[in-house]
């Protein structure tokens, strides 16, 4: 899991499922960035681990729906958190990188 994490594609999706079901699309507008491929990677991933779980509908086209487990609120909630402190800490972060840079050249 904390492999899961540590990929950024990761913590963009559990944030956007905290909020509710999205289908894929839903979650492809909603992620900047994000391609197909690497939405569908991070999906199957994380329902692999019991996160995220996928309901898929027999209608043509097929629609899917994604929604955080109970174990996947838990985690979001986490996750929620540490974006906070880090939208928070910003500018203190890139101060003490300022400094690092200007005393390690």
């Amino acid at each position: 899991m904390l492999d899961r994490l540590g990929d950024r594609w990761t913590v963009l999706v559990l944030v956007e499922l905290s909020k509710g079901t999205r289908r894929f699309r839903e979650l492809e507008r909603a992620i900047p960035g994000i391609s197909q491929r690497m939405l569908s990677l991070t999906a199957k991933r994380l329902c692999r681990d019991g996160v995220v779980e996928r309901t898929v509908y027999p209608t043509t086209p097929p629609q899917t729906d994604y929604r955080l487990t109970p174990m996947g609120e838990s985690l979001a909630g986490m996750v929620s958190a540490l974006a906070d402190w880090s939208r928070e800490n910003k500018d203190a972060i890139g101060a003490a990188r300022s400094r690092w840079d200007r005393e390690h050249q």
